[in-house]
């Protein structure tokens, strides 16, 4: 399976239309909290973006903190399916991230990068691709 790569933020505008594509393909609401990509400053005014997501984690310490099995390993290249209607909302899924790539809506519904690749058409500056991990891209290597 592939995972959403971030190889070229430097391009990045911060338009975030990848993260509300998102929210809108995916999930079907327009939200900054529905988003599975969420863009922010990597500092400063003049610092640049970067993209916050899912990296994928194998094994998924996150998975491994959800109590019911919402969240579940997937089968290869690491990262989590969601099976909303086992979620309890209890946010421990939240505080098991360790990149901060999970955030919860207004209702506490958490939300992560499935690693779908439908934001990817929507970046204007072909900061984002879905792909495999340890790839080269660019001359850059794709960190695992």
């Amino acid at each position: 399976m592939k995972t959403l790569l971030t190889p070229r933020m430097e391009r990045c505008i911060g338009c975030q239309s990848c993260s509300l594509a998102c929210a809108r393909l995916v999930h079907g609401r327009i939200s900054w909290h529905t988003a599975g990509i969420r863009i922010g400053s990597s500092g400063g005014i003049s610092t640049g973006f970067e993209a916050r997501v899912c990296l994928a984690c194998d094994p998924p310490p996150c998975a491994a903190a959800c109590p019911t099995g919402s969240l579940s390993p997937r089968k290869s290249d690491g990262g989590v399916k969601q099976d909303r209607a086992l979620c309890i909302r209890c946010g421990k899924c939240v505080a098991a991230c360790p990149v901060s790539a999970i955030v919860q809506d207004e209702v506490g519904a958490p939300y992560v990068c499935i690693h779908c690749g439908r934001c990817v058409a929507y970046c204007p500056h072909d900061c984002l691709e879905l792909g495999e991990k340890g790839a080269v891209t660019f001359g850059q290597e794709v960190p695992e």
